[in-house]
């Protein structure tokens, strides 16, 4: 048995990393709950591509390159491929199926999908609903989840439903974590850091470094400190 090489193996360590790193951000964003049978079993040759060519000791920088190189460029090129034809983005992604359809299972479409019932009441109960007389749709969607569709009677009402008066989104904005004041967010919260800070004393903590985190919503400051005890809530 060879010996090893730590040096040789660092450096193909370092480049298979950045490698796999530049090849991910090209191929752009995917969560994982979102990756499609294909994607799968992409990202495993992938990996195992790479695995097999740092550990091999007769493979240098430039095998592995070609590897990554050759391979990403073929699911790159798929993807562009999937983005321009509708026909090669049912083949590689497969379709949406409807197993619920006006409140009666599809049975054909369960079969077709591979799906029993109970993995269907498992899906549904995932997404809140724990009988299927609540569910007027469902969708499989081709990365395994289910979109769900209520009856009338199940569904959520909105303020539509409820006639409530309309009122604009908005979004919190953190102003501390850890301890440290992000003064980038202060212009977009509208406040200085004066003011800030006089905001935490009203809540009794008088050191930033006290405040675990902190965010401004509507107006509202709310503080956690690191110590509960440390914290007065005045609101």
């Amino acid at each position: 048995m060879k010996a090893l090489n730590f040096g040789s193996l660092t450096a193909e360590l370092f480049f298979g990393f950045f490698a796999l790193f530049v090849l991910t951000k090209a191929l752009g964003k995917t969560e994982i709950t979102q990756l499609t049978p294909f994607d799968f079993i992409s990202s495993l040759i992938l990996g195992e591509l790479l695995g097999n060519a740092i550990y091999d000791t007769e493979t240098n920088l430039w095998m592995i390159f070609y590897a990554v190189a050759v391979w990403g460029g073929l699911v790159y090129a798929i993807e562009i491929l999937s983005q321009k034809f509708k026909g090669m983005r049912k083949l590689l992604e497969g379709s949406p199926a409807i197993v619920i359809r006006k409140g009666m299972i599809v049975r054909e479409e369960l079969k077709r999908n591979k799906i029993d019932i109970n993995q269907l009441q498992n899906l549904i109960r995932q997404k809140g609903y724990f009988s299927l007389r609540e569910i007027e749709y469902a969708i499989l969607e081709t990365n395994g989840t289910v979109s769900v569709m209520p009856k009338h009677l199940y569904s959520t009402p909105n303020r539509s439903d409820l006639k409530l008066q309309d009122q604009a989104a908005e979004l919190p904005v953190t102003l501390i974590m850890d301890g440290e004041i992000i003064f980038d967010n202060l212009q977009t919260a509208g406040i200085s850091k004066e003011q800030l800070l006089s905001k935490i004393k009203k809540h009794g903590i008088f050191h930033v470094e006290d405040v675990l985190y902190a965010e401004m919503l509507s107006g509202q400051l709310l503080v956690m400190p690191f110590k509960l005890k440390d914290i007065q809530n005045n609101n």
